[in-house]
């Protein structure tokens, strides 16, 4: 199904079960197959590959979406994979994100709003990057790994576990370096909520217990909702660990 308003440019490949948005426009030799449903508005740029099947040795040919949100930018050469029966069968994007050029999101990865891959990024399978994270050039996300809201992740890291919400990762094994003050700001997040996410962060790098332990009593020590979102986030399920402060 093709909606109102799209731009379809020359040698473009659009699959029988693809859906395109209103006003969705791909540039040219875009090739989009599978169950792959391209919400309003976004923009796909030439030799993108869109809704391939999984590069999963365990996929099968089940029947398995990719569903991309409204008002994308999808760059040269970007990979979006459908999911598999064994990741809950949906990849999912959000909406007004940025994939610059030569990004891949694996099969089963679940990406929210506003979030940006720069440059050669390669997000492998079933992870989970929450809104407004920014992700530098020739970085690699390990399978399953957990980002956090408003976190950034400096160009040429390998993270390998999960990242808190507003945290600052960077380093080649990619360690957590402290907060992401400057993205704060430029939300205008209260100071308040600020101070509060730099004095919890100071309490889970030392104290009793395990990192677990020391993210549990923070609730009880801020009243700030920014702090109770990275408790929540740290009592979560985990695959894969924290990164933690060092």
């Amino acid at each position: 199904m093709i909606g109102a308003g799209c731009k379809i440019g020359p040698f473009c490949l659009v699959g029988g079960d693809v859906t395109l948005g209103q006003g969705v426009e791909l540039k040219s030799h875009v090739v989009i197959g599978g169950d792959t449903q391209v919400g309003d508005e976004t923009v796909i740029f030439q030799f993108a590959s869109i809704g391939a099947v999984p590069q999963d040795l365990k996929f099968k040919g089940e029947a398995t979406s990719l569903v991309i949100g409204k008002r994308n930018r999808i760059r040269e050469y970007v990979t979006m994979n459908l999911g598999t029966e064994g990741g809950g069968g949906v990849t999912r994007i959000g909406d007004d994100g940025m994939f610059m050029a030569c990004c891949h999101v694996a099969h089963d990865v679940q990406i929210g709003n506003r979030v940006i891959l720069v440059n050669s990024v390669a997000v492998a399978g079933h992870c989970e990057i929450a809104d407004d994270v920014i992700i530098g050039g020739l970085s690699g996300i390990h399978q399953f790994v957990r980002i956090g809201k408003g976190a950034i992740i400096g160009a040429l890291s390998m993270v390998t576990a999960d990242v808190l919400p507003h945290a600052l990762v960077q380093g080649p094994r990619a360690e957590l370096d402290g907060l992401n003050l400057v993205g704060l700001k430029r939300k205008g997040v209260d100071r308040a909520d600020i101070n509060a996410l730099r004095a919890a962060f100071q309490m889970l790098k030392q104290g009793e217990g395990s990192f677990k332990d020391r993210a549990s009593r923070l609730s009880d020590d801020f009243d700030s909702d920014y702090v109770r979102a990275m408790v929540a986030f740290v009592m979560a399920d985990s695959d894969r660990g924290f990164l933690t402060p060092n």
